[in-house]
């Protein structure tokens, strides 16, 4: 079991974490024909949207309440209210996903109350779905803000159970927000694939996926359906990622009666191994024959880059569920983790990362347990490049946000085929950094060359 170490300062210098309403807004974006809006200040939004932009290279449709001094001292439900009726009249999304920001939480108002005061008094609103979520900026990160979004859209949306209602061939998938849309289109095609129907909430793989519409609409361009979200009770089963996403899947439970089963990480042959048990019980069918073979595959990758994995120091910088599956990643393929920071504590994830240490810190106490260590590389997200190059040590990006590069939607590292694709990618960039020979390497090893001498007759003088 790993010693949690709690944050040495009491400011950040370099953060690590994202913050909760970012989280938030991010769940919100995999609804279908939804707007996020955050109930706070401008900036809030404006930062948060920044990140979203240069993350995902798409348009996101992020909006606010905006906050100014009067509202935050005399009560800002005013702003909440004119906000929904702003966006009802001009945009006309079928679902509106409200976050609080630290600047509306520390005033203590009953924001829930009065969203049910808003909706009971404004007749405008009754096709709108509105779902209010509390995700204060000081409580939590990114996973935080994504769980309980996801649990104010299942304890708003999702009808009860019904004995009229049952299928048992929908399977229902709570993903955790570091699933990019590429794992999550995985996902569903696995489960597909065993004949049986996935209703993911939040689906970002609809709606975050980087594809070109036939049209430009101002709310969300696919993702679950509201229609779909309404009927999860109707599933035979409930299949959760990542820890924090057990408190939303045992409200869905609650609420449905759906067993749940809730996978720490999919990332690895092992937990590949019992998702797919899973589907194969649940649907009471055989493993189809490309699972066996991406199996076979993901062995011979294991195999293969072994050899450069064994013995290399990892610091890694993530949010837990994240930094839990990464970290057993590294380990599982010889490597050593010799340096691991957690973004927030409140996760028993971390209890069972396989290192000595875990800090709740920012990436400057990243840097410096990297540098102590004398680690290899580091393994964070975009805002962890300067270390990198101050340590002199390669960075492999994950995580959120990661805006330096191209393709991040389309990043799979989950399931058989997920997982030997991130063998492949650090076991290169591993040999990337080995040296490459040239002749000079090898002058002290090589014995000197050989002149031969050789006997020279001067021609006959001629007169």
């Amino acid at each position: 079991m790993a010693k949690i170490i709690q944050r040495r300062r009491a400011v950040s210098i370099n953060p690590l974490k994202s913050s909760a309403p970012l989280g938030a807004a991010l769940a919100y974006l995999g609804i279908d024909g939804s707007i996020p809006l955050l109930h706070g200040s401008q900036g809030c939004t404006s930062f948060a949207l920044v990140l979203l932009v240069r993350h995902f290279k798409e348009t996101i449709p992020l909006q606010t309440t905006a906050m100014e001094e009067v509202a935050t001292i005399l009560g800002g439900s005013g702003n909440m209210e004119e906000a929904l009726l702003n966006l009802t009249r001009r945009v006309k999304p079928r679902f509106i996903g409200i976050a609080s920001t630290a600047l509306v939480e520390t005033r203590g108002e009953d924001y829930a109350g009065d969203l049910k005061l808003i909706m009971d008094r404004q007749p405008e609103l009754a096709h709108t779905r509105v779902v209010f979520a509390s995700t204060p900026d000081y409580a939590g990160a990114l996973e935080d803000g994504w769980a309980r979004a996801v649990s104010a859209v299942i304890s708003s949306v999702v009808l009860p159970w019904s004995p009229a209602v049952t299928s048992f061939r929908q399977v229902n998938i709570l993903p955790g927000v570091h699933q990019t849309p590429a794992d999550i289109e995985a996902l569903k095609d696995m489960v597909e694939s065993f004949g049986l129907y996935p209703v993911v909430l939040p689906d970002v793989s609809g709606s975050l996926d980087g594809h070109v519409a036939d049209a430009w609409i101002p709310t969300t361009m696919g993702g679950a359906r509201l229609e779909e979200i309404e009927q999860m009770a109707r599933a035979t089963h409930t299949i959760a990622i990542g820890e924090h996403m057990r408190a939303p899947a045992e409200l869905l439970g609650s609420l449905t009666g759906v067993p749940l089963t809730v996978f720490p990480t999919l990332t690895g042959l092992a937990p590949c191994d019992r998702l797919v048990a899973l589907l194969s019980r649940l649907s009471g069918n055989a493993v189809p024959g490309r699972y066996r073979r991406e199996r076979s595959q993901l062995v011979d990758a294991m195999l293969d880059g072994h050899f450069h994995f064994g013995g290399r120091r990892i610091a890694i910088g993530a949010d837990p569920d994240l930094l839990f599956a990464l970290s057993h990643f590294f380990a599982g393929m010889g490597a050593e983790i010799v340096a691991a920071v957690a973004s927030t504590g409140n996760s028993p994830s971390l209890d069972a990362i396989p290192a000595e240490t875990v800090m709740i810190g920012d990436l400057t106490d990243l840097e410096d347990a990297a540098r102590a260590q004398g680690a290899d590389v580091l393994v964070t997200h975009s805002h962890g490049r300067q270390a990198a190059h101050r340590l002199d040590i390669p960075l492999i990006r994950v995580g959120f946000p990661i805006f330096d590069r191209l393709g991040t939607a389309h990043t799979l590292s989950v399931g058989y085929r997920g997982t030997r694709d991130l063998i492949f990618r650090v076991a290169n960039l591993f040999m990337g950094q080995m040296h490459d020979h040239v002749p000079a390497d090898f002058a002290d090893v090589l014995p000197a060359p050989i002149v031969e001498e050789s006997s020279h007759v001067s021609p006959p003088a001629t007169h």
